[in-house]
């Protein structure tokens, strides 16, 4: 797949948000649709509104266990709530938590993020938008407003909601009349492709798409001694809080314990109280349930006998309803029942702190791409280095370091993009993780390159995230002295293709920076060479070749290329082409006769020449092609230094499936790329970089860009060595 596209679409994206668009008061709206015109347009001609970006039918539901010829989603209709009800309302008495029940959907995390979403009204009707009605100019429309790695995105939907047997099949409320949870679901839905993409997910990844927040992950077995501290000032905060029970295997996936706890299921975390218990205080943890139903049973649980011994106001303040899926328990039993805790912080403030010390932050758009930024972890020492690479540089230490280091604290949150879409295509969540290298101090302050293999073989990382793993986004809290440090965030295996954000959470100003090259090109200058310069062997070979003319066309060169490529046993290539051929005829052409002189000639085979020995050069394993990450080096050695978006390029265009690159194809690059630099203005033989004189651009990206546009798509290379070889 040619990244030119991508490109484009994130100059374009990064031009919106310099505009503000995208920040929740001035929302993309999703797929273009505008809700406000949709709705209108609706209401003057008098129709309810069918959407056909995610029309009502069986590819809205999943590909899978919810696909067309599954038992699941036999007998399904979608329905109107008003063809559920007879007075459907949006919202009745306020959104609550029990507004929340999980239908045949295992989408637990969605709903947990969506319950403890309730807590904070304001935080709500940011997700929820006010306004909304079964009544008031109803057209059979409404939207929801979700944050996606980095922007908010208005989403759109029609209220034809999958039912069975004349009930919702997926999330309902307790109160039967009530629709906005079922349909803030289908929006969530639609953005992630079908519903069955909702199945399985951490809550963490719900917290941070209804707040833009920042979430943390806690093993409740290894937790900090604070831990009761950390969730009462997470509360305080109104920040979200998720838990579950680890499963040792796949037989335990929902399976009930003896007190009727849930094994790998999200609950929501929603309130933390300390009570006076036959005159000791206790610590007490309120859990929900998002299923409604199934309620812990020990300690402390509805009817409990430990209830009687408190102060009669207590009770009456805490107790809950019977069996409606929220409970207490004391904060022992939750440390001992559960496994993991997630915490979701609002605006990204310091989690263990009592002051609420905002965060600086920092939001970088990446890409691994196979053969040019997919290196793989650090286990991978060979292709480590191509990943993206950001700079931070510390530069003041925190003011309550806590104990005598000095030392400054930072969050790194690695979000991998778009992987619930490729489900349906067989794709899921890759495992990535990211590693944190100190820059040494004899290059601090030096330009910001990208770091090669060199550096990474030398210096052992000073922090990293603790472990790879498979979901959506790991993040890690680091403290390290002030300086200046390399986040690369890696796929645990090279090769693995994604789109990715970096988020950098600083308590401290800071400097940050993505490492790339900057796009020149150093190449030696024209050779001066007359005919009195060549040596009469190589004048009676070319005349030989080149007949009574005297010049090579574009045929010619090929079967002399041909010939001379055919002897040389150790490299591995296809032979030239003629679109080949062409660009180098094109490249030295001087005279605009479209034939290679003797002169020309002479000049474009000490090219060649040049550029085998490069090869050789960097062809490590001496297997007769260059792999994509050799070349990028390769590409240096010849005196071109690409940006991470060329190297992109490069190699869709010029790699093969394996992402080797035979050596036709290596000198078709370099073919290209000298003409490239030629036509942009950029050989000035120093390495400045781009020149945009006589183009009416300005240095930039899209410049390279838009002249590899211009590839015929046919085009390869090829090369040779001895020009004796091609006798006979």
């Amino acid at each position: 797949m040619l990244p030119f596209g991508g490109i484009a679409a994130r100059l374009e994206r990064d031009r919106l948000r310099a505009e503000g668009v995208g920040q929740h008061h001035n929302a993309v709206k999703y797929l273009n649709q505008d809700y406000e015109a949709l709705k209108q347009g609706c209401i003057e001609s008098g129709t309810l509104f069918r959407d056909p970006q995610f029309p009502a039918g069986p590819s809205a539901l999943g590909f899978k266990e919810l696909g067309p010829h599954s038992s699941k989603t036999r007998g399904v209709e979608w329905k109107r709530p008003s063809e559920l009800v007879g007075d459907p309302q949006f919202i009745v008495g306020g959104a609550t938590r029990t507004d929340i029940c999980q239908g045949a959907l295992g989408d637990c995390w969605l709903l947990a993020a969506i319950g403890s979403l309730t807590l904070n009204e304001e935080l709500l009707h940011r997700v929820v938008p006010h306004g909304q009605s079964f009544q008031e100019d109803y057209a059979g429309i409404f939207h929801f407003q979700i944050w996606q790695f980095g922007e908010w995105v208005d989403v759109v939907v029609d209220d034809l909601l999958p039912t069975k047997d004349g009930e919702l099949l997926f999330v309902h409320s307790a109160e039967c009349t009530e629709f906005w949870s079922a349909l803030l679901e289908k929006a969530y839905a639609k953005l992630n492709g079908c519903y069955e993409a909702l199945s399985g997910g951490s809550t963490t990844e719900g917290f941070e798409d209804f707040t833009g927040g920042v979430a943390e992950m806690y093993d409740l077995k290894r937790a900090p001694r604070n831990m009761g501290h950390i969730i009462r000032k997470a509360l305080e905060r109104g920040s979200l809080l998720g838990c579950s029970i680890d499963i040792t295997s796949a037989f335990d996936m929902e399976a009930v314990t003896f007190k009727k706890l849930v094994k790998g299921h999200a609950y929501s975390v929603t309130a933390f109280r300390d009570v006076n218990y036959r005159g000791q205080q206790e610590q007490l943890i309120r859990i929900r349930n998002p299923w409604g139903q199934v309620e812990w049973t020990g300690a402390w649980s509805d009817g409990s006998p430990e209830w009687d011994n408190i102060d009669p106001s207590d009770r009456e303040e805490l107790q809950l309803k019977m069996e409606d899926g929220e409970f207490w328990m004391s904060f022992r039993d939750f440390m001992r029942e559960f496994s993991r805790l997630e915490i979701c912080n609002l605006t990204p403030d310091a989690l263990t702190k009592d002051e609420l010390s905002r965060w600086h932050t920092q939001v970088f758009e990446g890409t691994w791409r196979r053969g040019s930024t997919a290196g793989g972890c650090r286990n991978h020492p060979a292709t480590f280095w191509i990943n993206p690479q950001f700079k931070i540089k510390l530069l003041e230490e925190d003011d309550d370091p806590g104990d005598d280091e000095v030392a400054c604290s930072f969050l790194v949150a690695l979000m991998q993009k778009h992987r619930r879409r490729e489900r349906r295509l067989g794709g899921d969540m890759h495992t990535i993780g990211f590693a944190v290298y100190e820059v040494p101090e004899e290059a601090q302050g030096s330009q910001n390159v990208h770091l090669k293999k060199d550096f990474f073989l030398r210096n052992q990382s000073r922090a990293r995230s603790e472990t790879f793993i498979n979901l959506r986004e790991v993040s890690n809290q680091i403290r390290l002295p002030p300086g200046e440090y390399i986040v690369v965030p890696s796929t645990f295996e090279p090769h693995k293709e994604a789109d990715f954000v970096l988020r950098v959470f600083t308590e401290k100003q800071s400097d940050t920076a993505e490492l790339d090259e900057e796009i020149s090109a150093d190449l030696a200058d024209e050779e001066e060479i007359t005919e009195d310069d060549i040596e009469d062997g190589f004048k009676n070979m070319f005349q030989q070749l080149a007949g009574e003319d005297m010049e090579i066309s574009v045929f010619e060169l090929r079967t002399i290329l041909n010939r001379v490529i055919a002897r040389h046993k150790d490299l591995k290539t296809d032979g030239f082409s003629l679109d080949s051929c062409r660009n180098m005829v094109n490249l030295m052409d001087k005279d605009g006769s479209a034939r290679l002189g003797l002169v020309e000639f002479q000049i474009l085979w000490n090219k060649i020449r040049s550029w085998l020995t490069i090869f050789r050069q960097h062809d490590l394993d001496k297997s007769g092609t260059m792999s994509a990450y050799e070349m990028r080096m390769a590409l240096e050695s010849a005196g071109f230094r690409l940006n991470n978006k060329l190297h992109q390029v490069v190699v869709a265009r010029y790699a093969d499936a394996e992402m080797g690159v035979d050596f036709d194809n290596f000198v078709c690059c370099l073919v290209k790329l000298e003409a490239m630099f030629s036509e942009w203005g950029g050989t000035n033989g120093r390495g400045d970089g781009w020149s945009d004189e006589g183009t009416g651009c300005s240095p930039c990206p899209c410049a390279p860009v838009g002249f590899f546009r211009s590839m015929d798509p046919e085009g390869t290379g090829s090369a040779v060595m001895n020009f004796a070889e091609v006798r006979g």
